[in-house]
């Protein structure tokens, strides 16, 4: 339940909490620019906002049983929201957040890094100049937009700008930030050491890191937020490469909202053996010719599947984005996906069993409180990821406007959440995923066990496509049902004919953590959905390099 506050009083609060004077600060700039800023003749800003976010990084990084990385960094981050006009129509949109040119030979902009010290007139000096530019930006924007109606009749299904929210008040407690230096500086010692024992893998690396992101928000709507956030994880890498030249790459991720969540010593120690003897099976795999056929789909596979293919064109701001594909524009109440799957995005769940999921949040990048939504019910398209800007048939913010540092925020997934009517157990999808082989006369059926992620693109100039990047992938011999693990492939294919092809899911639901990169920059994401029998996957030959493993062994593997 998210506490709201009616009236929160900063100045009383200061003295007990130091974070407090950097809030006031962006308050008191704020004020003055709302009351002062104006260029004569021209129209003042109706709606301001400031952002600041500051992050801290702990790491540390080891290879070959020493210490690689050691280091601390801490940076803050401004971003101004500046829109003139009004809610129905505003200086927002395809001009926004372009460079300001501004008379021939100008060569400043104003610096998004903001002071590390919370010094209150350097503070406001960075949002007086920030505010300063974006108010130039905005008036540019205006006047272009106005423009285009000398030439083009009003739209009347336009939706209006932005959207109107219910400011809020909430300041959040100080979240601990520990981070043990010398049990990760032994534990990267300790665990990159452990693939000496494997020379075939002729480079690995351990990086253990903590991130502590603490946001200041307040608008001229009213709103003042405070609010922290951590998340840690262990990354393991390791890299060999083929008899054939090819090159393969694996890793282990893990992630917790808590230094305590992550796995304990004894499970690191047991992936890094687990995933040696992954690569070292690789390479001696044998290479998939290029495949279209069914495929069962382990749980990762389906969420990045469902990510890329689905998630992406269900983005707010897609929808009327003319240098968009627009897949889903217009079909609010229209079946989009076979009539067993749903599809939600729940940015408030903070656990899926006993993971942490990497997409949690209490309040989006424009102020606007995390909210649980329906996107496709019984595959039937019910609804979009909102930001502030509007989406007909909607009108409000679904709290999904989301960015990095000093990007702007637009509509982005959180934890996108995958659930069914028609479930089976794993062995039963095994059988319909070898009967459906027979049908279709296939000799051998595809499994993909893990999947790095993928990407997509949504553009209208472009092919509606995505694209996976399948790490274990196992084929099935229809006749003996013997099964082989493969390499050299990669999952393809269109967005709308894949998904359909859905035949039935697991009940068994997992998580695939890690971070998407999109226009607003890089946010932590989460995709919980279960194993997938499809009727229909295409697999293309990964592009190879033909290149020799290093000439000589490891030294350490020569006990010299």
């Amino acid at each position: 339940m998210i506490a709201l506050f009616a009236a929160l009083s900063l100045s009383a609060a200061s003295a007990a909490d130091p974070r407090l004077p950097v809030l006031e600060a962006l308050q008191a700039e704020l004020a003055r620019s709302r009351t002062r800023l104006r260029l004569d003749g021209y129209e003042a800003p109706y709606f301001l906002s400031y952002q600041l976010k500051e992050l801290r990084t702990e790491q540390v990084a080891g290879r070959f049983g020493a210490v690689t990385q050691d280091d601390a960094r801490r940076s803050r981050k401004a971003f101004v929201d500046l829109r003139v006009g009004s809610y129905e129509l505003d200086s927002s949109g395809r001009d926004e957040g372009s460079i300001f040119m501004g008379p021939e030979g100008q060569t400043y902009f104003a610096s998004r890094d903001a002071p590390l010290e919370d010094d209150p007139a350097a503070v406001r000096n960075t949002f007086w100049l920030l505010t300063d530019e974006r108010y130039k930006e905005a008036l540019s924007s205006w006047f272009k937009k106005k423009s285009r109606g000398v030439y083009r009749a009003d739209e009347p299904d336009r939706p209006p700008s932005f959207s109107r929210e219910q400011a809020r008040q909430e300041r959040e407690a100080p979240r601990p930030f520990p981070f043990d230096r010398v049990r990760w500086r032994g534990e990267a010692r300790r665990l990159s050491a452990a693939f000496r024992a494997h020379p075939a893998l002729f480079d690995s690396s351990v990086r253990i890191s903590a991130d502590k992101t603490v946001r200041w928000f307040a608008s001229s709507e009213g709103a003042a937020l405070l609010t922290e956030d951590t998340r840690y994880a262990v990354h393991l890498q390791a890299v060999t490469r083929a008899d054939d030249g090819q090159l393969l790459e694996g890793s282990r991720d893990f992630y917790a909202a808590t230094e305590a969540g992550l796995p304990a010593p004894e499970k690191l120690l047991a992936e890094v053996s687990a995933l040696a003897a992954e690569l070292e099976a690789l390479r001696r795999a044998p290479v998939l010719d290029p495949y279209t056929g069914p495929a069962l789909l382990a749980p990762e596979a389906t969420g990045v599947l469902f990510h890329e293919a689905v998630g992406h064109r269900l983005e707010g701001e897609r929808q009327d984005d003319d240098k968009e594909g627009q897949t889903y524009k217009g079909q609010i109440g229209k079946p989009v996906l076979p009539a067993f799957l749903s599809v939600l995005d729940d940015p408030t769940r903070a656990r899926q069993g006993e993971v942490d999921l990497n997409g949690s949040y209490r309040f989006d990048d424009q102020g606007v409180p995390a909210q649980r939504t329906l996107l496709v019910e019984d595959g039937v398209l019910r609804g979009y990821l909102l930001s502030r800007r509007p989406v007909k048939p909607f009108t409000q913010s679904n709290g999904h406007g989301r960015s990095q540092g000093a990007q702007a925020p637009a509509a982005r997934m959180g934890n996108l959440i995958v659930t069914s009517r028609r479930t089976a157990a794993l062995p039963e999808l095994k059988r319909m995923l070898l009967e459906e082989a027979r049908r279709q006369g296939k000799p051998y059926a595809i499994v993909i066990r893990d999947i790095t992620g993928g990407n997509t693109n949504t553009a209208s100039y472009g092919y509606q496509a995505f694209k996976g990047t399948p790490r274990v992938v196992t084929r099935i011999d229809v006749a003996t049902g013997e099964e082989q693990l493969v390499r050299g492939v990669e999952l393809v294919g269109t967005p709308l004919t894949t998904v359909n092809k859905v035949q039935a899911t697991s009940e068994e639901s997992r998580v695939f953590n890690g971070y998407c990169g999109a226009e607003s920059g890089y946010v932590p994401v989460s995709a919980v959905a279960p194993w997938a029998l499809v009727s229909e996957v295409e697999l293309q030959r990964v592009a190879r390099a033909h290149e020799r493993s290093p000439l000589l062994p490891a030294p350490w593997s020569e006990g010299k």
